[in-house]
């Protein structure tokens, strides 16, 4: 994440001069590469162990991409934006209430006040698109980029700048050691942290065990006893946890039996609730952050509002989390019919396992989504990186992962990668070091993007627009509407992209139920109650992509 060179320095490098692009970068920059050299020396004697790396050359090649990710300063900035107004909605008392109550029994116990280690974020970024894509509470991959930022070399003086230092990694891993021992004093600990346990099924198994065991020789290093361990593996004796003759004080969860629901969870499960080791990250972190359902609730304007969501904080979530529905049978029809602009994910999937691109999806697998438990999201493309200028080019995608704790960033990672979903099987992909770009603007050769919000009122006979501001007056209950007395209509909100002022692409949209009493006043309990989903025909959306975009054809970003 260090800055690019001036454009005079860019050109020297071979590429063409004038406004830097960060795609033109990640479609024509080659002059910094993997040193795999440097890997094995980071692997086995600085960080590592004797035969990591040849471990992971036989078990896991495509861990790491031979090529960095540029991305620019005003992208980090916008996910670092995300990432805090996600934190402040997950901080209200009333968006804890609501998901909670429809989470596992588990996720309402206190876990004492333990944050949660290692949160992913997950971008899709490019140029003319933007959006979180989901929230992990328990992401892989941090060890593996603190080695990997000590294994990057540049062939020429232009970029060599772009080398991180390795003081940088060191930061990160001592940011690691440190966000451990908070978890610890958090849940009220006042003696040294002095034992960590680093928990999966079947560890030894795992696609990422190298990373298990660089993570146990970063606790030892730092003076605590490590174990890996099955999460069978433990007993619970006079309130505290033992692992064999050693009393664990945390369990480093990397389980994705998120709510400790199978019998090989069960000592685990009872430790947790009887609070004889932190546990981190935890059930109640899932269910308020990773579960798919949640961002339904952020990438919707009305519930947003109805949870006294500030308006600046809503701007920031509409652009930038693509709209996303629960998955309703009723809505087949129309979810079909728009498959090739969607993604559907299971609510408490990981790994990109049962999620679909709407594009590929086969009758079979669309009858499984609709029997339930997903989302659909709409699409973001992700980014894209070539390997090197030789023909046929190959191009890869990519995401981007924003390491957090407790809403703060900790480090950025690119994953590169062919198909559908990251999955470490590609030949030149894998985890990336992600270099940021200039803060000017102008170097990068764009213009600051605008949003605005417009809303409809739909009923059986006719499209209106509705001013913001009276909304918002409507929807805090500030004054009535005598026009609307004992009508109720549906709402559709657009967030729409504006180029030169001009209404551009539709970046998000919502539809919800609006109900007014006999006086005028909106009454949402009244909305609430209707089970009939709020669905505009095509005559309607015609209506309004016509007062919105005249006679051109809108898309959606």
């Amino acid at each position: 994440m260090n800055t690019l060179p001036n454009p005079s320095t860019i050109a020297s490098a071979g590429l063409p001069p004038g406004p830097i692009s960060m795609e033109v970068l990640n479609s024509e920059c080659f002059c910094i590469s993997l040193d795999t050299a440097a890997l094995r020396q980071a692997l086995e004697s600085e960080i590592g162990q004797p035969g990591l790396f040849d471990l992971i050359q036989q078990r896991c090649p495509y861990l790491f991409a031979t090529r960095p990710v540029f991305l620019s300063h005003e992208h980090m900035r916008r996910m670092a934006q995300v990432v805090q107004a996600v934190e402040s909605v997950v901080a209200l008392p009333a968006y804890r209430e609501e998901v909670l109550a429809a989470a596992p029994t588990i996720a309402r116990h206190d876990p004492g006040g333990a944050k949660g280690v290692f949160f992913g974020y997950d971008f899709h970024v490019t140029e003319g698109a933007f959006g979180l894509i989901e929230i992990n509470t328990n992401a892989g991959g941090a060890m593996l980029n603190a080695v990997l930022a000590r294994a990057q070399r540049a062939c020429c003086a232009a970029l060599q700048g772009l080398e991180p230092s390795p003081d940088a990694a060191s930061s990160f891993e001592e940011s690691i050691m440190s966000m451990f021992r908070r978890e610890w004093s958090l849940s009220g600990h006042k003696r040294p942290l002095r034992s960590i346990a680093i928990v999966d099924e079947n560890p030894a198994q795992q696609y990422l065990y190298p990373e298990f065991l660089l993570f146990q020789r970063l606790f030892q290093r730092h003076g605590v006893q490590a174990v890996i361990a099955g999460p069978s593996e433990f007993t619970l004796r006079g309130g505290v946890l033992w692992h064999g003759d050693l009393a664990i004080d945390i369990v480093y969860n990397r389980l994705t039996d998120f709510s400790l629901a199978e019998p090989a969870s069960a000592t685990l499960r009872e430790a947790y609730l009887t609070n004889a080791m932190v546990l981190t990250p935890h059930p109640r972190a899932h269910a308020l952050y990773a579960d798919k359902r949640n961002l339904t609730l952020l990438s919707d304007a009305t519930r947003l509002q109805a949870l006294g969501v500030p308006q600046a904080t809503q701007d920031v979530l509409l652009a930038g989390i693509p709209h996303t529905q629960i998955v309703d049978p009723q809505q087949a029809e129309r979810l079909w019919r728009d498959r090739r602009r969607l993604f559907f994910k299971p609510f408490a999937g990981f790994g990109g396992r049962a999620a679909y691109r709407g594009d590929k999806l086969t009758q079979r697998v669309w009858q499984e989504i609709l029997a339930g438990g997903y989302v659909a999201q709409a699409l973001v493309a992700p980014g894209g990186r070539a390997l090197s200028n030789q023909e046929p080019v190959q191009m890869l995608k990519f995401d981007l992962r924003t390491y957090t704790y407790d809403g703060s960033v900790q480090w950025v990672a690119a994953r590169l990668y062919q198909g559908q979903t990251t999955n470490f099987r590609t030949p030149g992909g894998g985890f990336a070091p992600v270099y940021e770009g200039p803060a000017d603007r102008h170097m990068m050769g764009c213009t600051p993007v605008q949003h605005e919000s417009r809303l409809f009122l739909l009923d059986d006979d006719a499209v209106q627009e509705l001013d913001h501001e009276r909304y918002v007056a409507l929807a805090r209950g500030e004054a009535p509407a005598g026009e609307f007395a004992d009508h109720r209509f549906i709402l559709v909100d657009w967030y729409l992209r504006l180029a030169c002022s001009q209404s551009e692409a539709v970046v998000n949209e919502t539809c919800s139920w609006m109900v007014f009493d006999a006086n005028g006043w909106l009454d949402p309990h009244a909305a609430h109650t209707i089970n009939v989903p709020p669905s505009p025909t095509e005559a309607q959306w015609a209506q309004i992509r016509a007062l919105v975009f005249g006679d051109a054809v809108p898309h959606l970003s």
